[in-house]
């Protein structure tokens, strides 16, 4: 089953700042293109940080602490003394669903995405991972019926019905084996754009029962 990939998602036109980019420079750029943060590079373009708009106003935030000021008596900071470091980065081919549980768990805005070697090749954001439920049902249920019930499951044609509404995938039918049901939740549930899954699929055949279970069955009590 292909799941989308974080190469499907990002922007591959970045801009980026070296880490002498004066401190006022930066806090210009992320006005003119409206941005919160851009990854920091160094000569061979490997991702060294990342500076934020968070991460100019903790530095000039009036009353902070002197010993704590990364500023040096030569002038004003750099971006490369204010970022943060090292930078939290993803790999093209990672998947979204990875990159948005990554940047949950962070609390991060955007992630810069890198090569074998770190180096830059594009940056995904928060909002370019929710186009992955933006869509379409009919795409939706054609990836149930397709990829998961016939060719991962081998379930016939017909014999589950599959409903689609902003999301929400409700299946209705029967499959052969009781082993089957659970991988189908959990494969369905995976699918990129699926928002909940209500089933009532059922099975034919109960294929998890040991035969320690027939056995206490089947004793006369």
């Amino acid at each position: 089953m292909k799941h989308l990939k974080v190469a499907d998602l990002m922007t591959d036109e970045v801009v980026s700042v070296a880490p002498g980019t004066a401190f006022k420079n930066v806090a210009k750029l992320l006005a003119q293109y409206d941005v919160s943060g851009f990854p920091v590079l160094d000569d061979e373009d490997r991702v060294v940080g990342v500076v934020s708009q968070t991460d100019l106003l903790g530095h000039a935030m009036p009353g902070s602490d002197p010993a704590e000021q990364k500023s040096t008596a030569a002038g004003p900071p750099s971006a490369g003394e204010v970022m943060s470091a090292p930078a939290v980065t993803v790999h093209a081919e990672e998947t979204a669903a990875d990159a948005a549980r990554l940047m949950t768990r962070r609390s991060i805005e955007r992630l810069p995405v890198v090569d074998v070697e770190d180096r830059l090749v594009g940056i995904v954001t928060r909002r370019d991972l929710l186009r992955i439920f933006l869509r379409p049902d009919s795409e939706i249920r054609r990836r149930v019926t397709d990829d998961v019930l016939t060719d991962v499951l081998g379930v016939p044609a017909g014999d589950v019905d599959v409903h689609v509404v902003d999301g929400i995938v409700t299946l209705d039918g029967q499959v052969e084996r009781r082993s089957q049901l659970p991988a189908l939740l959990s494969l369905v549930e995976r699918l990129d754009g699926v928002v909940a899954v209500a089933s009532r699929v059922t099975a034919r055949t109960d294929d998890m029962t040991t035969p320690a279970d027939h056995a206490r069955h089947a004793m006369p009590w």
